[in-house]
């Protein structure tokens, strides 16, 4: 299970560290699209747009379904959820580490005026 997560988190960050494919996603969280309309508004080939969405499908942020010659895509944002669940993590992680940095750096500024008080 763990080395599941691991290779889904892998397959997501890898995929979203991209601007084009966020782009995509971008676009999917609006509507779902065909590849030919999703391809549309970017300056590289159909092919090149194909590639992205395979990417995008191999980490399990798109579902594409096949009808007839159009290939539709939509976005699955359970993958998305996972990636935030395990950056949560390490938000409060380092949440809590600044925390006591702040109030270590409190504590000795106040140190340091009373000491310089006391020898004026």
């Amino acid at each position: 299970m763990v080395e599941y997560q691991t290779e889904l988190l892998d397959r997501v960050f890898a995929a979203v560290a991209d601007p084009t494919r966020r782009a995509i996603l971008a676009g999917l969280a609006q509507k779902p699209a065909t590849i030919t309309e999703i391809a549309r508004p970017f300056p590289v080939s159909l092919n090149a747009v194909s590639k992205h969405i395979l990417v995008l499908e191999r980490a399990g942020l798109i579902i594409r379904e096949v009808a007839g010659r159009e290939h539709h895509c939509r976005l699955d944002p359970a993958p998305l959820r996972k990636a935030s669940v395990w950056l949560e993590h390490y938000r409060k992680f380092w949440d809590l580490r600044l925390d006591a940095l702040e109030r270590h750096i409190i504590t000795r500024k106040k140190r340091e005026k009373r000491s310089h008080g006391r020898t004026d």
